[in-house]
């Protein structure tokens, strides 16, 4: 039972995590060979002023 977790930051629309949502799902579905009801995604946002890269936090740039 493939569970694929996805780290973002906050800002994406609804419509855009149910896409996501879809073609990973159809990604896992395809390369791992399990049955669609299989797969959990789990999406977990975070503020941009809770994430840092190259030492400066997102809210930053």
């Amino acid at each position: 039972m493939p569970i694929v977790q996805i780290d973002l930051v906050e800002g994406r629309s609804l419509e855009q995590k149910r896409e996501m949502v879809k073609r990973v799902t159809e990604a896992i579905v395809d390369t791992a060979k399990c049955p669609i009801e299989a797969v959990t995604i789990v999406l977990r946002e975070a503020p941009a002023q809770h994430i840092g890269k190259a030492g400066v936090l997102m809210s930053d740039k």
